[in-house]
Protein backbone atom coordinates (compact mmCIF):
# COMPACT_ATOMS: atom_id res chain seq x y z
CA UNK A 1 0.00 0.00 0.00
CA UNK A 2 2.37 2.46 -1.22
CA UNK A 3 1.01 5.76 -2.60
CA UNK A 4 2.66 8.91 -3.72
CA UNK A 5 0.75 12.02 -2.66
CA UNK A 6 -0.09 13.48 0.95
CA UNK A 7 -3.69 11.65 1.33
CA UNK A 8 -1.71 8.37 1.30
CA UNK A 9 1.67 9.45 3.65
CA UNK A 10 0.33 7.73 6.63
CA UNK A 11 -0.77 4.52 4.43
CA UNK A 12 2.52 4.52 2.80
CA UNK A 13 4.29 3.54 5.84
CA UNK A 14 1.93 0.34 6.67
CA UNK A 15 3.38 -2.62 4.93
CA UNK A 16 0.86 -4.85 3.72
CA UNK A 17 1.19 -7.64 6.73
CA UNK A 18 0.19 -4.81 8.82
CA UNK A 19 -2.44 -3.72 6.85
CA UNK A 20 -3.87 -7.06 6.05
CA UNK A 21 -4.08 -7.96 9.95
CA UNK A 22 -5.32 -4.33 10.84
CA UNK A 23 -8.25 -5.08 8.49
CA UNK A 24 -8.71 -8.92 9.73
CA UNK A 25 -8.61 -7.50 13.24
CA UNK A 26 -11.62 -5.41 12.48
CA UNK A 27 -12.98 -7.98 10.49
CA UNK A 28 -13.18 -10.36 13.36
CA UNK A 29 -14.43 -7.85 16.12
CA UNK A 30 -17.29 -6.76 13.59
CA UNK A 31 -18.30 -10.36 13.02
CA UNK A 32 -18.28 -10.83 16.97
CA UNK A 33 -20.60 -8.01 17.77
CA UNK A 34 -23.10 -9.48 14.68
CA UNK A 35 -23.13 -12.97 16.54
CA UNK A 36 -23.42 -11.69 20.08
CA UNK A 37 -26.39 -9.48 18.89
CA UNK A 38 -28.08 -12.67 17.10
CA UNK A 39 -27.17 -15.28 20.23
CA UNK A 40 -28.97 -12.69 22.80
CA UNK A 41 -31.78 -12.17 20.50
CA UNK A 42 -32.20 -15.82 20.31
CA UNK A 43 -31.11 -16.99 23.52
CA UNK A 44 -32.45 -14.44 25.90
CA UNK A 45 -36.03 -14.70 25.97
CA UNK A 46 -35.20 -18.56 26.70
CA UNK A 47 -32.92 -17.75 29.39
CA UNK A 48 -35.69 -15.43 30.79
CA UNK A 49 -38.18 -18.01 30.96
CA UNK A 50 -36.26 -20.61 32.61
CA UNK A 51 -35.03 -18.63 34.89
CA UNK A 52 -38.88 -17.55 36.29
CA UNK A 53 -39.75 -20.97 35.62
CA UNK A 54 -36.98 -21.59 38.84
CA UNK A 55 -37.85 -19.43 40.82
CA UNK A 56 -41.41 -20.66 40.66
CA UNK A 57 -40.63 -24.01 41.49
CA UNK A 58 -37.95 -22.82 44.32
CA UNK A 59 -40.95 -20.98 45.72
CA UNK A 60 -43.14 -23.92 45.78
CA UNK A 61 -40.59 -26.37 47.18
CA UNK A 62 -39.80 -23.91 50.47
CA UNK A 63 -43.43 -23.78 51.06
CA UNK A 64 -44.52 -27.13 50.72
CA UNK A 65 -41.08 -28.84 53.18
CA UNK A 66 -41.54 -25.53 54.94
CA UNK A 67 -37.80 -24.99 54.02
CA UNK A 68 -36.18 -21.34 53.93
CA UNK A 69 -34.74 -19.91 51.14
CA UNK A 70 -31.20 -19.93 53.04
CA UNK A 71 -30.96 -23.32 53.69
CA UNK A 72 -32.09 -24.22 49.89
CA UNK A 73 -29.46 -22.48 48.41
CA UNK A 74 -27.14 -23.74 50.83
CA UNK A 75 -27.94 -27.20 49.91
CA UNK A 76 -28.02 -26.86 46.28
CA UNK A 77 -24.18 -24.72 46.77
CA UNK A 78 -23.41 -27.62 48.04
CA UNK A 79 -24.25 -29.89 45.23
CA UNK A 80 -22.68 -27.71 42.81
CA UNK A 81 -19.38 -28.39 44.47
CA UNK A 82 -19.87 -31.60 44.41
CA UNK A 83 -20.82 -31.41 40.86
CA UNK A 84 -17.60 -30.06 39.97
CA UNK A 85 -16.07 -33.21 41.41
CA UNK A 86 -17.78 -35.52 39.30
CA UNK A 87 -20.50 -36.27 41.24
CA UNK A 88 -24.10 -36.73 39.14
CA UNK A 89 -27.79 -38.04 40.27
CA UNK A 90 -27.63 -40.39 37.96
CA UNK A 91 -25.32 -43.16 38.09
CA UNK A 92 -22.25 -42.71 35.93
CA UNK A 93 -18.67 -44.00 34.64
CA UNK A 94 -15.71 -43.36 37.71
CA UNK A 95 -14.16 -40.13 36.32
CA UNK A 96 -10.33 -41.29 36.86
CA UNK A 97 -10.20 -44.91 36.52
CA UNK A 98 -8.19 -45.75 33.41
CA UNK A 99 -10.38 -45.36 30.88
CA UNK A 100 -12.00 -42.67 32.30
CA UNK A 101 -8.31 -40.57 32.17
CA UNK A 102 -7.34 -41.98 29.11
CA UNK A 103 -10.62 -40.02 27.92
CA UNK A 104 -9.68 -36.60 29.73
CA UNK A 105 -6.29 -36.64 28.67
CA UNK A 106 -7.61 -36.93 24.72
CA UNK A 107 -10.19 -33.77 25.50
CA UNK A 108 -6.34 -32.31 26.72
CA UNK A 109 -4.18 -33.06 24.29
CA UNK A 110 -6.99 -32.29 21.56
CA UNK A 111 -7.64 -28.94 23.09
CA UNK A 112 -11.99 -29.69 23.54
CA UNK A 113 -11.68 -29.85 26.63
CA UNK A 114 -15.00 -30.34 27.17
CA UNK A 115 -15.39 -29.90 31.54
CA UNK A 116 -17.10 -32.61 32.64
CA UNK A 117 -13.67 -33.90 34.26
CA UNK A 118 -11.39 -31.35 35.74
CA UNK A 119 -8.94 -32.38 38.58
CA UNK A 120 -9.59 -31.26 41.76
CA UNK A 121 -5.96 -31.76 43.61
CA UNK A 122 -3.39 -29.22 43.50
CA UNK A 123 -0.98 -31.95 42.10
CA UNK A 124 -3.27 -32.84 39.49
CA UNK A 125 -3.31 -28.97 38.52
CA UNK A 126 0.02 -28.39 38.19
CA UNK A 127 0.66 -32.12 36.43
CA UNK A 128 -2.21 -30.53 33.65
CA UNK A 129 0.01 -27.75 32.95
CA UNK A 130 2.96 -29.20 31.98
CA UNK A 131 1.07 -32.31 30.51
CA UNK A 132 -1.12 -29.78 28.17
CA UNK A 133 1.67 -27.81 26.79
CA UNK A 134 3.18 -30.69 25.67
CA UNK A 135 0.67 -33.05 24.35
CA UNK A 136 -0.99 -29.90 22.73
CA UNK A 137 1.55 -28.77 20.71
CA UNK A 138 1.93 -32.29 19.57
CA UNK A 139 -1.24 -32.64 18.98
CA UNK A 140 -1.02 -29.37 16.70
CA UNK A 141 1.59 -30.84 15.11
CA UNK A 142 0.09 -34.31 13.97
CA UNK A 143 -2.77 -31.80 12.84
CA UNK A 144 -0.42 -29.93 10.54
CA UNK A 145 1.11 -33.25 9.72
CA UNK A 146 -2.11 -34.83 8.57
CA UNK A 147 -3.04 -32.06 6.17
CA UNK A 148 0.32 -31.68 4.26
CA UNK A 149 -0.76 -35.27 3.55
CA UNK A 150 -4.00 -34.98 2.69
CA UNK A 151 -3.01 -32.05 -0.08
CA UNK A 152 0.06 -34.63 -1.33
CA UNK A 153 -2.68 -37.28 -1.79
CA UNK A 154 -5.35 -34.85 -3.44
CA UNK A 155 -2.18 -33.79 -5.98
CA UNK A 156 -1.45 -37.53 -6.31
CA UNK A 157 -4.90 -38.09 -7.28
CA UNK A 158 -5.50 -35.25 -9.52
CA UNK A 159 -2.25 -36.22 -11.36
CA UNK A 160 -3.10 -39.79 -11.90
CA UNK A 161 -6.79 -38.72 -13.26
CA UNK A 162 -5.32 -36.05 -15.61
CA UNK A 163 -2.65 -38.98 -17.43
CA UNK A 164 -5.65 -41.57 -17.30
CA UNK A 165 -7.62 -39.31 -19.20
CA UNK A 166 -4.16 -38.39 -21.83
CA UNK A 167 -4.16 -41.98 -22.35
CA UNK A 168 -7.60 -42.73 -22.92
CA UNK A 169 -7.10 -39.62 -25.99
CA UNK A 170 -4.16 -41.18 -27.00
CA UNK A 171 -1.96 -38.38 -26.22
CA UNK A 172 0.10 -40.22 -23.51
CA UNK A 173 1.19 -43.75 -24.47
CA UNK A 174 0.20 -46.36 -22.29
CA UNK A 175 3.73 -47.28 -21.20
CA UNK A 176 4.54 -43.65 -20.17
CA UNK A 177 4.66 -43.63 -16.32
CA UNK A 178 7.77 -42.40 -14.67
CA UNK A 179 9.73 -43.76 -12.90
CA UNK A 180 9.75 -43.68 -9.21
CA UNK A 181 12.02 -41.44 -6.79
CA UNK A 182 13.01 -37.96 -7.49
CA UNK A 183 11.56 -37.68 -11.07
CA UNK A 184 7.79 -38.51 -9.29
CA UNK A 185 8.53 -35.91 -6.83
CA UNK A 186 9.28 -33.48 -9.66
CA UNK A 187 6.42 -34.16 -11.69
CA UNK A 188 4.24 -34.63 -8.68
CA UNK A 189 5.71 -30.44 -7.88
CA UNK A 190 3.81 -29.08 -10.31
CA UNK A 191 -0.06 -30.78 -9.62
CA UNK A 192 -1.09 -28.07 -6.56
CA UNK A 193 -4.53 -28.84 -5.90
CA UNK A 194 -6.57 -25.68 -5.92
CA UNK A 195 -7.60 -24.72 -2.37
CA UNK A 196 -11.39 -24.71 -3.38
CA UNK A 197 -10.91 -28.21 -4.27
CA UNK A 198 -9.65 -29.11 -1.04
CA UNK A 199 -12.21 -27.14 0.78
CA UNK A 200 -14.66 -29.19 -0.85
CA UNK A 201 -13.33 -32.80 0.05
CA UNK A 202 -12.93 -31.95 3.46
CA UNK A 203 -16.44 -30.67 4.02
CA UNK A 204 -17.92 -33.58 2.68
CA UNK A 205 -15.53 -35.50 4.53
CA UNK A 206 -16.21 -33.52 7.35
CA UNK A 207 -19.91 -34.34 6.70
CA UNK A 208 -20.10 -37.79 6.11
CA UNK A 209 -18.00 -38.30 9.32
CA UNK A 210 -20.62 -36.64 11.44
CA UNK A 211 -23.21 -38.26 10.00
CA UNK A 212 -22.03 -41.55 10.60
CA UNK A 213 -21.13 -40.52 14.38
CA UNK A 214 -24.57 -39.22 15.33
CA UNK A 215 -26.23 -42.37 13.90
CA UNK A 216 -24.13 -43.70 16.27
CA UNK A 217 -24.77 -41.31 19.12
CA UNK A 218 -28.72 -41.20 18.73
CA UNK A 219 -29.50 -44.45 19.69
CA UNK A 220 -26.96 -45.47 22.71
CA UNK A 221 -26.43 -41.82 23.92
CA UNK A 222 -30.49 -41.38 23.74
CA UNK A 223 -29.82 -37.87 21.93
CA UNK A 224 -32.31 -36.74 18.87
CA UNK A 225 -30.61 -36.56 15.37
CA UNK A 226 -29.76 -32.96 15.45
CA UNK A 227 -28.52 -32.74 19.01
CA UNK A 228 -26.15 -35.82 17.98
CA UNK A 229 -25.05 -33.38 15.01
CA UNK A 230 -24.12 -30.49 16.99
CA UNK A 231 -22.20 -32.54 19.40
CA UNK A 232 -20.20 -33.92 16.34
CA UNK A 233 -19.53 -29.96 15.34
CA UNK A 234 -18.62 -28.96 18.95
CA UNK A 235 -16.68 -32.11 19.71
CA UNK A 236 -14.50 -32.12 16.00
CA UNK A 237 -14.46 -28.32 15.85
CA UNK A 238 -12.51 -28.20 19.82
CA UNK A 239 -14.96 -26.02 21.16
CA UNK A 240 -16.43 -28.56 23.82
CA UNK A 241 -19.00 -26.59 25.43
CA UNK A 242 -19.42 -30.16 27.88
CA UNK A 243 -23.24 -29.92 27.79
CA UNK A 244 -23.51 -32.69 25.67
CA UNK A 245 -20.72 -35.55 26.48
CA UNK A 246 -20.30 -38.71 24.61
CA UNK A 247 -19.87 -42.16 26.89
CA UNK A 248 -20.12 -41.13 30.40
CA UNK A 249 -22.85 -43.70 31.38
CA UNK A 250 -21.75 -46.44 33.54
CA UNK A 251 -22.93 -49.29 30.93
CA UNK A 252 -23.53 -49.43 27.12
CA UNK A 253 -24.55 -52.56 24.52
CA UNK A 254 -21.30 -53.19 23.45
CA UNK A 255 -19.55 -50.61 25.48
CA UNK A 256 -15.65 -51.54 24.22
CA UNK A 257 -17.08 -51.40 20.34
CA UNK A 258 -18.54 -48.36 21.21
CA UNK A 259 -16.06 -46.78 23.11
CA UNK A 260 -13.02 -47.57 20.47
CA UNK A 261 -15.78 -46.14 17.61
CA UNK A 262 -16.48 -42.94 19.69
CA UNK A 263 -12.30 -42.22 20.28
CA UNK A 264 -12.52 -43.15 16.32
CA UNK A 265 -14.98 -41.06 15.23
CA UNK A 266 -13.73 -38.22 17.58
CA UNK A 267 -10.16 -38.32 15.88
CA UNK A 268 -11.20 -38.63 12.21
CA UNK A 269 -13.55 -35.62 13.18
CA UNK A 270 -10.93 -33.02 14.98
CA UNK A 271 -8.52 -34.20 12.05
CA UNK A 272 -11.31 -33.24 9.40
CA UNK A 273 -12.45 -30.18 10.82
CA UNK A 274 -9.05 -28.61 12.11
CA UNK A 275 -7.97 -29.12 8.57
CA UNK A 276 -11.52 -27.60 7.12
CA UNK A 277 -10.78 -24.41 9.08
CA UNK A 278 -7.23 -23.98 7.88
CA UNK A 279 -7.81 -24.44 4.32
CA UNK A 280 -10.89 -21.89 4.88
CA UNK A 281 -8.99 -19.32 6.52
CA UNK A 282 -6.76 -19.23 3.31
CA UNK A 283 -9.64 -18.09 1.45
CA UNK A 284 -10.36 -15.26 4.55
CA UNK A 285 -6.83 -14.29 3.64
CA UNK A 286 -7.36 -14.30 -0.49
CA UNK A 287 -10.49 -12.33 0.70
CA UNK A 288 -8.77 -9.58 2.73
CA UNK A 289 -6.05 -9.43 -0.45
CA UNK A 290 -8.97 -8.66 -2.73
CA UNK A 291 -10.03 -6.06 -0.10
CA UNK A 292 -6.56 -3.99 0.45
CA UNK A 293 -5.83 -4.64 -3.55
CA UNK A 294 -9.14 -2.91 -4.06
CA UNK A 295 -8.58 0.10 -1.38
CA UNK A 296 -4.78 0.68 -2.79
CA UNK A 297 -6.35 0.95 -6.51
CA UNK A 298 -8.82 3.45 -5.38
CA UNK A 299 -6.27 5.27 -3.23
CA UNK A 300 -3.19 5.36 -5.83
CA UNK A 301 -5.37 6.68 -8.62
CA UNK A 302 -6.74 9.29 -6.50
CA UNK A 303 -3.89 10.30 -5.38
CA UNK A 304 -2.09 10.28 -9.11
CA UNK A 305 -5.16 12.55 -10.18
CA UNK A 306 -4.61 14.91 -7.42
CA UNK A 307 -0.76 14.85 -8.26
CA UNK A 308 -1.14 15.36 -12.06
CA UNK A 309 -3.83 18.40 -11.54
CA UNK A 310 -1.53 20.22 -8.91
CA UNK A 311 1.89 20.11 -10.95
CA UNK A 312 0.53 20.04 -14.53
CA UNK A 313 1.52 23.72 -15.33
CA UNK A 314 3.94 24.45 -12.43
CA UNK A 315 7.50 25.62 -13.39
CA UNK A 316 9.67 23.89 -11.07
CA UNK A 317 13.17 26.00 -10.24
CA UNK A 318 16.20 24.01 -11.75
CA UNK A 319 17.79 24.36 -8.13
CA UNK A 320 15.06 22.33 -6.31
CA UNK A 321 15.89 19.23 -4.49
CA UNK A 322 14.82 16.24 -5.64
CA UNK A 323 13.20 14.74 -2.68
CA UNK A 324 13.37 10.90 -3.53
CA UNK A 325 13.44 8.42 -0.68
CA UNK A 326 15.23 5.22 -2.11
CA UNK A 327 15.17 2.09 -0.37
CA UNK A 328 17.86 -0.60 -1.42
CA UNK A 329 15.75 -3.48 0.20
CA UNK A 330 12.57 -3.01 -1.35
CA UNK A 331 14.46 -1.58 -4.47
CA UNK A 332 11.71 0.71 -4.88
CA UNK A 333 11.67 4.75 -5.55
CA UNK A 334 9.56 7.37 -3.96
CA UNK A 335 9.13 10.53 -6.48
CA UNK A 336 8.00 13.93 -5.66
CA UNK A 337 9.16 16.31 -7.58
CA UNK A 338 10.94 14.24 -10.15
CA UNK A 339 7.57 13.08 -11.59
CA UNK A 340 5.93 16.80 -11.49
CA UNK A 341 8.76 18.27 -13.66
CA UNK A 342 8.23 15.05 -16.36
CA UNK A 343 4.91 15.17 -16.64
CA UNK A 344 4.96 19.17 -17.66
CA UNK A 345 7.41 18.44 -19.96
CA UNK A 346 10.34 20.20 -18.41
CA UNK A 347 14.08 19.18 -18.52
CA UNK A 348 15.33 17.45 -15.19
CA UNK A 349 18.75 18.50 -13.80
CA UNK A 350 21.59 16.73 -13.63
CA UNK A 351 21.65 16.00 -9.92
CA UNK A 352 18.41 14.04 -10.53
CA UNK A 353 20.34 11.84 -13.58
CA UNK A 354 22.73 11.34 -11.28
CA UNK A 355 20.76 10.46 -8.79
CA UNK A 356 18.37 7.62 -11.13
CA UNK A 357 21.26 6.27 -12.29
CA UNK A 358 22.74 5.54 -8.66
CA UNK A 359 19.58 3.70 -8.31
CA UNK A 360 20.00 1.71 -11.09
CA UNK A 361 23.55 0.49 -10.19
CA UNK A 362 22.41 0.06 -6.51
CA UNK A 363 19.84 -2.77 -7.57
CA UNK A 364 21.46 -4.07 -9.83
CA UNK A 365 24.57 -4.57 -7.65
CA UNK A 366 22.01 -5.97 -5.43
CA UNK A 367 20.01 -8.38 -7.65
CA UNK A 368 23.73 -9.45 -8.67
CA UNK A 369 24.79 -10.32 -5.38
CA UNK A 370 21.56 -12.11 -4.76
CA UNK A 371 22.30 -13.98 -7.60
CA UNK A 372 25.67 -14.95 -6.88
CA UNK A 373 24.86 -15.89 -3.08
CA UNK A 374 22.06 -18.27 -4.73
CA UNK A 375 18.67 -16.29 -2.86
CA UNK A 376 15.93 -16.62 -5.66
CA UNK A 377 14.76 -12.78 -5.90
CA UNK A 378 11.93 -13.98 -8.08
CA UNK A 379 10.44 -16.75 -5.69
CA UNK A 380 10.40 -14.59 -2.75
CA UNK A 381 9.07 -11.19 -4.90
CA UNK A 382 6.21 -13.45 -6.34
CA UNK A 383 5.76 -14.66 -2.65
CA UNK A 384 4.89 -11.53 -1.61
CA UNK A 385 2.75 -10.42 -4.31
CA UNK A 386 0.14 -12.98 -3.73
CA UNK A 387 -0.30 -12.78 0.31
CA UNK A 388 1.48 -15.87 1.41
CA UNK A 389 5.03 -15.36 1.70
CA UNK A 390 6.15 -17.80 4.85
CA UNK A 391 3.36 -18.32 7.04
CA UNK A 392 3.30 -20.42 10.67
CA UNK A 393 1.98 -23.56 11.22
CA UNK A 394 -0.52 -24.84 9.02
CA UNK A 395 -0.16 -21.66 6.65
CA UNK A 396 3.61 -23.00 6.62
CA UNK A 397 2.64 -26.17 5.57
CA UNK A 398 0.29 -25.20 3.15
CA UNK A 399 2.46 -22.62 1.17
CA UNK A 400 3.33 -23.14 -2.08
CA UNK A 401 1.43 -26.42 -1.61
CA UNK A 402 -1.90 -25.25 -2.94
CA UNK A 403 -2.79 -23.19 -6.18
CA UNK A 404 -3.63 -19.96 -4.76
CA UNK A 405 -0.32 -20.06 -2.30
CA UNK A 406 1.86 -20.88 -5.18
CA UNK A 407 4.57 -18.76 -6.34
CA UNK A 408 4.06 -20.28 -10.19
CA UNK A 409 0.76 -17.68 -10.17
Amino acid sequence: MACRGGCCSSAGRLNADNARFLLLAVLIVLYMLCGAAVFSAIELPTEREAKERWEERLENFTRRHNLSRAELRHFLREYEEASVAGIRVDDIRPRWDFTGAFYFVGTVVSTIGFGMTTPATVGGKIFLIFYGLIGCAGTILFFNLFLERLITVIAYVMKSCHERQLRRKGVLPHNGRRGSGTSEVDSLAGWKPSVYYVMLILCVASLIISCCASAMYTPIEGWSYFDSLYFCFVAFSTIGFGDLVSSQNMKYESQGLYRFGNFVFILMGVCCIYSLFNVISIVIKQSINWILKKLDCRCCHRCQRKLFRSRRNVVMPGNVRSRRNISIETDAVNESDTDGRRLSGEMISMKDFLASNKVSLAIMQKQLSETANGYPRQMSSNSKQNGFSGGVGALAIMNNRLAETSVDR
